[in-house]
């Protein structure tokens, strides 16, 4: 079967549900992946085949996204700042507003002095914070904690899959009772988190290949105590970041200045709640005085 064909079927069978843009790319992403075939060459070679044991590894993919199953999820792997890491359906897929996250991080590293800069990612899912930090600042040493043993596992898996160290335990930041035999002697240049922030009245607003698959665990909170895990994570940063450390979290967009308010109340200093690329309040960055 002609490759520009199947292109066409893609968009036949999946043109109501997606943009055409969308379903171009996914049919793009499923050349590259299955086959190792860039877009380019259905450019320089229109004629280009596929065998038909080959087409039915596209339709069963073009079936899952009918259903609008992330592609992510369907091929069990993502990129994310320029990695490689492994999803299911236990943890969130990586978003971009992750990776301005993680460049700010990065680029307040290099201010830092300390050898090793001792970092804590706070509901770590699928890794993908601890390990970029871990791959991308040399004299890190990564903590990582999450409450799902499920996410843990496949964290631990994108840990070796990238060759990095990272320490991961299982947690659950509302569990103060174990701050201290968990975290034991234990201090902390930079603590950093994207916790589960998006209010049951948001669902509305969530698209279904977001909320028929991905885990609520990961992504909901209650209406009536949105910050639940913000201000959690901030009373443990009072007691385990150190002085002149650094508190960083991704936010929800419309909570911005209420998640704020937590740290001035909690007496940080240097605060600074910054815009994505979307223009929407996404990133909170405060210093322990």
């Amino acid at each position: 079967m002609k490759a520009l064909d199947l292109k066409h079927v893609f968009q036949k069978e999946l043109g109501a549900i997606y943009d055409k843009n969308e379903v171009a790319s996914f049919f793009f992403l499923c050349l590259e992946y299955f086959l190792e075939v860039p877009r380019i060459q259905l450019i320089l070679e229109p004629e280009f085949s596929i065998s038909k044991a080959e087409v039915e590894d596209f339709f069963r993919t073009l079936e899952a996204l009918k259903k609008q199953k992330p592609i992510q999820y369907i091929f069990g792997e993502t990129e994310f700042y320029g990695l490689k890491f492994k999803v299911n359906e236990n943890v969130l897929i990586p978003r971009q507003e992750t990776e301005e996250l993680i460049s700010l991080i990065i680029e307040d590293s290099k201010l830092k002095s300390q050898n090793p800069i001792i970092i804590l990612d706070v509901g770590t899912g699928s890794g993908c914070i601890a390990i970029t930090l871990a791959k991308n600042i040399p004299n890190a040493k990564v903590y990582a904690v999450d409450v799902s043993k499920e996410a843990l596992e496949i964290a631990k898996e994108n840990a070796e899959l990238n060759n990095v160290n990272v320490h991961f335990i299982k947690y659950d930041i509302l569990n103060r009772n174990n701050w201290s035999s968990n975290f034991k002697d234990l201090e902390f240049d930079f603590i950093v988190s994207n916790p589960p922030y998006v209010r049951n009245l948001e669902k509305a607003e969530i698209q279904p290949n977001v909320l028929d698959y991905e885990p609520h665990l990961a992504l909901f909170v209650e209406d009536d105590n949105p910050l639940i895990f913000y201000s959690a994570i901030t009373n443990f940063a009072i007691h385990k970041l150190k002085l002149s450390g650094h508190l960083f979290f991704e936010i929800n967009q419309y909570l911005g200045n209420e998640t704020k308010q937590l740290l001035v109340d909690a007496n940080f200093n240097k605060i600074e709640l910054k815009k994505d690329l979307n223009n929407n309040d996404r990133i909170l960055k405060a210093v322990k005085k």
